[in-house]
């Protein structure tokens, strides 16, 4: 189903109406949004360029190793070839990559999606060219394809976070910046907030929340993090053209699903007058159901209800991953646990580890482990601490929560198989005898070690009232996207409260 505006012509502000004082303030937002836009642009420009000399070289490099190691067959080829080999393979990367979405504005869940491609281009990548080696008989050594493609998306990775901080940076210095109001301050308009300033590559910088709760203004709409650093006001509403030229927005985002008809009218009214575009968050008359899959035939958004099927392939590759990804965690990082296990003995009274009920796949209970962060004293089946001060937990459990290294013994879980390194994460029996329908659904699968949810600002908030992204992952989840929320976990989640 589309979505569509019907504004009344007559109640729209034309240009002839308006005052001769805010033309100056009409056109220098048009100027804006196209700066914006070349700004996108340039910048998409900037990492289709990076992408194909950071393959070149990856194959370059790739080939160096292979030379300098001494591995397989001693087949030499000249640099000129080289360089041509990996020029033509850099195309084909990044025209893949286009294929994917992966150069569109937005393409980013919390940067997942995009490493996910980037590791699922490659391999098909790699597999295409395995294949046209064998069937064309090219006299190329396995080894060094191995080699050089296995190059390939650990430099697209390290470039493309090196890409996401310097966008980060210039956006942060008022470069191709989108002023942006949300209107609505509910849990709606906090995820667009939090999503905005996660998302730098998209420019939209949140200005202001607007709301008709006159209970709500004065207060701020924080971005979902534990250190609730970013803020944004909430002033009282309802839009006015006004108020969105004083503060020069080019964008209103109505964060309201259930905002009535009459009132969506007039607040796109006022955006239209401001010279601001206009967003919303639809309300689909059904209640949010992840559950929902939307086709795009011939210009129509039909949208279906079904459930994800199983795929056995994938389930057996997920469990091969969590079995193996185990052992050799659980192997490398031994001294480390023997080392927190003194530590806890030293530091209070008690027992190393923290035993609790939880419950699995299927809605099975199992006994879940974790390093003791807590005082012996507390509850053992109660909320988790939102916050590092709490009284419950001991000296050195805050460090282990802030390094997330409580959560290691799961790896334990993994192995015997009623946990995944990655899925939602299990929940205690009480808060899932309060679940609804839609919660129900996260417990198709198995509970994970860490998932979408962790890698997210939501992990200041209670995982129950948060499912979003469990629901996302469930639906979407692949080997490629396994592997993509493994590679960010290790990487930039390793914090805790």
């Amino acid at each position: 189903m589309s979505s569509s505006v019907e504004v009344p012509k007559a109640h729209v502000a034309q240009p002839d109406t308006l005052l001769a004082g805010d033309l100056h303030l009409v056109h220098a937002g048009i100027e804006k949004q196209t700066t914006a836009a070349n700004f996108r642009r340039l910048i998409v420009g900037c990492e289709i360029v990076a992408d194909l000399l950071v393959v070149a070289l990856a194959i370059r490099l790739g080939y160096f190793v292979y030379v300098a190691a001494d591995i397989g067959r001693h087949v030499r080829f000249p640099m000129t070839l080289i360089w041509g080999a990996g020029a033509i393979f850099a195309t084909i990367i990044v025209l893949m990559l286009d294929r994917v979405g992966a150069y569109r504005r937005g393409n980013s869940l919390l940067r997942v999606r995009e490493t996910e491609q980037v590791l699922r281009v490659s391999a098909e990548a790699l597999m295409a060219i395995l294949a046209l080696s064998v069937f064309a008989n090219l006299l190329i050594p396995r080894t060094l394809l191995v080699i050089c493609l296995g190059m390939v998306p650990l430099f697209l990775f390290a470039e493309k976070t090196l890409l996401y901080l310097a966008v980060h940076a210039l956006h942060s210095r008022g470069y191709g910046n989108e002023r942006v109001v949300i209107y609505g301050a509910g849990c709606t308009g906090r995820r667009v907030l939090s999503v905005l300033k996660a998302s730098p590559k998209l420019g939209l910088v949140p200005v202001a929340v607007i709301d008709d709760d006159p209970t709500k203004v004065g207060g701020a709409v924080f971005e979902m993090g534990y250190e609730r650093r970013r803020s944004v006001s909430i002033l009282e509403g309802p839009i006015t053209r006004e108020l969105l030229i004083s503060y020069g927005v080019d964008l209103v985002i109505i964060a309201i699903p259930t905002i009535g008809r009459e009132k969506f009218i007039g607040t796109v009214e006022e955006a239209l007058a401001a010279n601001a575009r206009i967003s919303f968050v639809p309300n689909h008359l059904l209640s949010s159901d992840s559950w929902l899959d939307y086709r795009d035939m011939d210009g129509i958004l039909l949208a279906s209800f079904g459930k994800p099927t199983h795929r056995f392939g994938y389930e057996m590759a997920k469990r091969v991953l969590d079995f193996v990804g185990s052992l050799i965690l659980i192997a490398l990082g031994a001294p480390v646990f023997l080392a927190l296990a003194v530590l806890i003995k030293l530091d209070s009274r008690g027992p190393v580890f923290f035993r609790q009920q939880r419950i699995g796949k299927d809605g099975k209970n199992f006994l879940m482990y974790k390093f003791r962060s807590m005082k012996t004293n507390a509850s053992q089946y109660d909320f988790s601490p939102r916050e590092s001060c709490d009284p419950r937990i001991t000296r050195l459990g805050r460090f282990l929560r802030k390094t997330s290294l409580d959560e290691l013994p799961q790896l334990f879980n993994v192995i015997e198989g009623t946990m995944s390194l990655v899925g939602p994460r299990p929940e205690m029996p009480f808060i899932v005898e309060q679940y609804t329908r839609q919660h129900r659904h996260r417990l198709g699968v198995k509970p994970g070690l860490t998932g979408l949810w962790q890698l997210s600002g939501d992990r200041a908030f209670l995982i129950h009232e948060n499912i979003e992204y469990d629901m996302y992952y469930i639906r979407h989840r692949n080997f490629f996207m396994d592997l993509a929320i493994l590679l960010h976990t290790s990487i930039f989640a390793m914090r805790g409260i």
